[in-house]
């Protein structure tokens, strides 16, 4: 008996130390975002909402004997109703992350001109004015950036070429489905770039990608593929931001429409500033696109144009408390509708 007791133990203490040599190492992260929205459309009537914005990461890693990191992540989200969250739960694919500081991305890769969009403050909170369907302007700099899962990116090291510059290549392939009336990216390849220098005392950072995509569909053909530059400015100095950025795109595959496409023009501007446990942001995003029949030019402007502004108080670690603001002016097809503007208190737990 005392023998098959050392002989379990021993057992179970070598699958343990097996277990423990062959794993990989595994961190958890993500926040718990949750507040109220008060929305006062013109022309409507008012509503409030809860908004929730719930997110659990794993990330896992482990370097092979030649110093080369493989890694990966899965993400959980809160997919109820009422989140507002996009649905879905955007698993990673792989990354390989080299000695030299380059990495390589595979599977769900991504397009590498947003990979290098510079972060324009605006407000922290999680309102928003919905415009009409029918609007398809936008003031999203990645507009008309599309890719598929099936790609890969490369990320430079840093100080690629110059001292201060990073740079990214990224493509991609058709997902495999067959060519409907929907319009499908078939295609993509992109190309990236961010570099930081020092102009006095403040910290320099200039970003900009350009994206192109291949498309098909069974019906009319787009009049342009979908294409995006965009370029973006942010100086800090101390505790104050300030940021610009700028894109222009074509894009075939707005809001899941089949049967339109678009040229797209997008202005942003904000400023934070840090002030002990205050944060406050204000920002200001104005977007136009001219949409028309698939293969078709068009002519008339859709525009949104939003200021926002937010302050943030962090009540403890990893706790802080949100305010914002947004107000909306919109316009379809050239005629004035859905402006309004919205309020939201909350609070975000990160960990």
């Amino acid at each position: 008996m005392k023998k098959e007791l050392l002989m379990g133990t021993a057992l179970v203490s070598t699958l343990g130390a097996a277990s423990i040599a062959e794993a990989v190492t595994a961190t958890m992260s993500g926040n718990h975002k949750v507040g109220m929205e008060f929305d006062s459309p013109t022309g409507g009537t008012d509503t409030n909402a809860q908004k929730n914005d719930n997110n659990f990461t794993v990330s896992l890693s482990e370097t092979t004997d030649g110093g080369m990191t493989i890694s990966s992540s899965f993400k959980v989200m809160d997919e109820g109703s009422a989140s507002g969250a996009v649905s879905g739960d955007m698993d990673a694919g792989f990354t390989l992350a080299f000695t030299d500081g380059s990495k390589l991305d595979l599977i769900n890769a991504g397009n590498a001109s947003g990979s290098h969009d510079v972060s324009i403050p605006g407000s922290a909170g999680a309102e928003g004015v919905a415009t009409t369907s029918t609007n398809n302007a936008t003031t999203d700099l990645d507009a008309g950036a599309t890719a598929t899962v099936f790609g890969v990116e490369y990320h430079t090291a840093a100080d690629f070429l110059a001292d201060g510059l990073k740079m990214s290549f990224s493509a991609s392939t058709d997902n495999g489905s067959a060519a409907t009336a929907t319009y499908r990216v078939d295609s993509h390849y992109a190309i990236g770039a961010t570099y930081v220098t020092d102009l006095g005392d403040s910290a320099v950072t200039i970003g900009a990608g350009i994206s192109e995509s291949q498309g098909s569909n069974t019906g009319t053909a787009a009049s342009n593929d979908n294409g995006n530059f965009h370029v973006g400015l942010s100086a800090v100095t101390g505790d104050l931001t300030v940021a610009v950025g700028f894109a222009d795109a074509h894009s075939s595959t707005i809001s899941g429409t089949s049967a339109e496409e678009a040229d797209y023009e997008v202005v942003k501007a904000g400023v934070k500033y840090v002030s002990g446990s205050l944060t406050f942001n204000v920002g200001i995003a104005s977007g136009d696109a001219k949409d028309a029949d698939l293969g078709s030019t068009g002519t008339t402007d859709d525009s949104i144009d939003s200021t926002s502004a937010s302050v943030s108080y962090a009540v403890a670690a990893g706790v802080t408390a949100l305010l914002g603001y947004t107000s909306v002016e919109a316009s379809d097809e050239g005629a004035a509708t859905d402006d309004g503007s919205a309020w939201y208190i909350g609070a975000n737990m990160t960990f």
